[in-house]
C-alpha cells in the first residue's frame, strides 16, 4: 500500500469557476479514485487563492471589500464537489485558513535562513492576469503571451529569492526525473526554461499596491508576500507545516507520492520556482508534476479575463454530471488544447454511456429477466479464468495509462471491455439461443446460460474499473447487475438531446 498526496492548482477568486478548472478538478479527482481503488492511502487538497491582486480590483470594479467578493466566489469554487461528485479530502482557503498564513511566513523564514532573499529596488512589467513580470523579450508585440495584454510598468522595493542558486540542481533534478514532469514535452519545456539561464525573482509587493490584501512580509509591515509565493505554499501549509504537525509529516515528508496537477500556463511556477523554494528550505520536492492544456472555445483558451467561460455547474445542471466528467476525462489529450462545444458533449455521451454502455447493461438484464427469470447463471471454471484475464488486462491498461498521466487513455482501457461485450451479444445472439432452447435444444440452453453469465459478469467488471471516473454511473451499472433476482431492468443512461 503505498501513500498519495494529490493537489490541484489553487485557482483566483475573481470570478466563479469556468469549465477549464473544472477540467483539472475531475482529472485530479480519477487520479486520487484510482490510487484509492487500487486499495492506496490519497489525501486529495484543493481550494482557492485569495490573495490574487487580481481578486482586489474585481472587488474595486464592484464597489465592495475584497473580503466579501473572496469569500462569495470561494464559496463557488468549493460548491463544486457536488455536481462533479469530487473526493477531495481538504479545501484551503489562503486569505482565511488559520493553517496558512503562518506556514508561509515559516517558510519565508527558511529562506532567510538560507540566504536566499535579498531587498532592492526594481523596475518591470507586470501582467496582473499572470500576477508575474514579464522581460520584453518575453512578449509578443508587447503584450503579455497568455493575456493578450499590455503589461504595466511598475517601479517599487521588492524581496528577491536568489533563483540563479539553484538552476543546475533543479536541472539534475528534472533531467533524471527525480522530479517527473509529464507529458515529456512539459518536461523539455521547463528544461529549456532553466537552460535559458534563470534570473532571481520578486516574491514581495507593496502594501500599498497590494491595498493591505495578502500575507505580509516577516518583519517588513511594507511589503506583502508576492501571491505565487504565498500560493505555492499552500501545498504544505494545508498539511500543518507551521508547526510541522503529523499531517505533514505523514503526507509530505513520509509520502511516497506528491503529485501536483496543473496547467501548461503555470508550469515555470511550480517546476522551477516551487522546487527551488523547498530546496531554499530543505523540504522534500514534489514527486510529480502533471500538466494539462487548456480547453478552448473556437480556438481560444477559455478564460474569465477572455470573455468566453463556460459554465460548468449550468452544464452538469443541463446534461448531468456523468456526461461532462465523461467529456473531460474521454475526449482531452495529454497534449494538445482541446476545443469544447456542447455539441461534442452530447454526442460523446450518447455514442458511449447511452448507445453503448446503457444499452448493453439494459440489453443484458432484460435478457436475464426475460430468459432466467432474472437470475443470473453461474460462471464455469473456464469463464472464470477468461474474466480474470480480462480484469488483468484492462487494470494493466488502466495503471499504465494513469502512470503516464494520460486520462483519456485510461478512459479508453475501461471502455474496451464494454465495446467487446457487446460484440459477443451480436456474435453469440442469445435471442436466437432461447428460441432453440424452447424448441427443446438442450445444448442451446446451457450456452445460453454461459452467455448471460459471462455478459452479466463483464458489466460488473466495467462497473468496477469505472469507479474513478464516473462513480455515479458506475454505481448504477453495478446495482443493475447485482442481485437475485437481478433488479428490473431500466436505463442507467437515457440519450441526451441539445436544446
Amino acid at each position: 500500500m503505498s501513500r498519495f498526496y494529490i493537489t490541484t492548482a489553487i485557482p483566483y477568486v475573481n470570478s466563479t469557476p469556468h469549465i477549464g478548472f473544472a477540467l483539472e478538478l475531475v482529472q485530479a479527482d480519477a487520479l486520487a479514485r484510482h490510487r484509492r481503488h487500487r486499495g492506496d492511502q490519497v489525501r486529495f487538497l484543493t481550494g482557492t487563492d485569495d490573495n490574487s491582486l487580481k481578486n482586489v480590483q474585481a472587488a474595486q470594479a464592484e464597489g465592495i471589500d475584497t473580503g466579501e467578493l473572496v469569500t462569495r466566489n470561494a464559496g463557488h469554487f468549493e460548491a463544486l464537489r457536488g455536481p462533479f461528485e469530487l473526493s477531495f479530502d481538504d479545501f484551503i482557503r489562503t486569505g482565511s485558513d488559520p493553517r496558512h498564513a503562518p506556514g508561509a511566513a515559516r517558510l519565508w523564514d527558511a529562506a532567510v535562513t538560507a540566504g536566499d532573499l535579498y531587498k532592492q529596488p526594481y523596475r518591470g512589467r507586470y501582467c496582473v492576469g499572470c500576477e508575474q513580470f514579464y522581460s520584453d523579450d518575453e512578449l509578443i508585440d508587447g503584450r503579455c503571451p497568455e493575456h493578450g495584454t499590455i503589461p504595466q510598468p511598475v517601479e517599487e522595493d521588492n524581496w528577491f529569492f536568489r533563483l540563479s542558486r539553484y538552476a543546475g540542481r533543479l536541472r539534475e533534478l528534472i533531467a533524471s526525473d527525480t522530479v517527473r514532469i509529464r507529458p515529456e514535452v512539459r518536461r523539455n519545456e521547463v528544461l529549456g526554461f532553466i537552460d535559458s539561464g534563470l534570473s532571481d525573482f520578486s516574491v514581495s509587493r507593496s502594501a500599498e499596491r497590494s491595498h493591505g490584501w495578502g500575507v505580509p512580509v516577516p518583519g517588513d509591515p511594507s511589503q506583502v508576500m508576492y501571491v505565487w509565493f504565498d500560493a505555492l505554499s499552500n501545498y504544505i501549509t494545508a498539511l500543518d507545516y507551521a508547526t510541522t504537525g503529523e499531517a505533514f509529516q505523514r503526507w509530505w515528508s513520509d509520502a511516497d507520492q506528491r503529485v501536483h496537477v496543473i496547467g501548461k500556463g503555470i508550469i515555470r511556477f511550480h517546476a522551477v520556482y516551487w522546487l527551488a523554494m523547498l530546496l531554499s528550505a530543505g523540504l522534500r520536492l514534489p514527486s510529480q508534476i502533471l500538466v494539462h492544456d487548456y480547453l478552448t472555445a473556437g480556438g481560444r483558451k477559455i478564460g474569465k479575463s477572455l470573455g468566453n467561460s463556460v459554465d460548468p455547474v449550468a452544464l452538469v445542471e443541463q446534461y448531468g454530471g456523468d456526461a461532462v466528467r465523461w467529456w473531460l476525462l474521454r475526449e482531452v489529450p495529454p497534449v494538445g488544447d482541446t476545443d469544447f462545444t456542447v455539441d461534442r458533449l452530447v454526442n460523446r455521451a450518447n455514442e458511449d454511456l447511452a448507445n453503448g454502455l446503457g444499452n448493453l447493461v439494459n440489453r443484458v438484464t432484460s435478457m436475464v429477466h426475460k430468459y432466467r427469470a432474472g437470475r443470473v447463471p453461474p460462471l464455469d471454471d473456464q469463464a472464470r479464468e477468461r474474466l480474470r484475464a480480462t480484469e488483468d488486462r484492462v487494470a494493466e491498461a488502466v495503471d499504465r495509462a494513469m502512470a503516464d498521466y494520460d486520462l483519456r487513455g485510461a478512459a479508453s482501457a475501461v471502455w474496451e471491455p464494454v465495446d467487446e461485450a457487446n460484440r459477443f451479444v451480436q456474435d453469440s445472439r442469445p435471442w436466437e439461443l432461447a428460441k432453440a432452447e424452447r424448441a427443446g435444444d438442450a445444448e442451446a440452453g446451457r450456452r445460453l446460460d454461459e452467455v448471460l453469465a459471462r455478459l452479466v459478469a463483464d458489466c460488473r467488471l466495467v462497473g468496477r474499473e469505472l469507479r474513478p471516473f464516473l462513480p455515479h454511473l458506475a454505481e448504477q451499472v453495478t446495482a443493475a447487475c447485482t442481485g437475485d433476482p437481478l433488479p428490473t431492468a431500466t436505463p442507467v443512461f437515457p440519450r441526451l438531446g441539445v436544446d
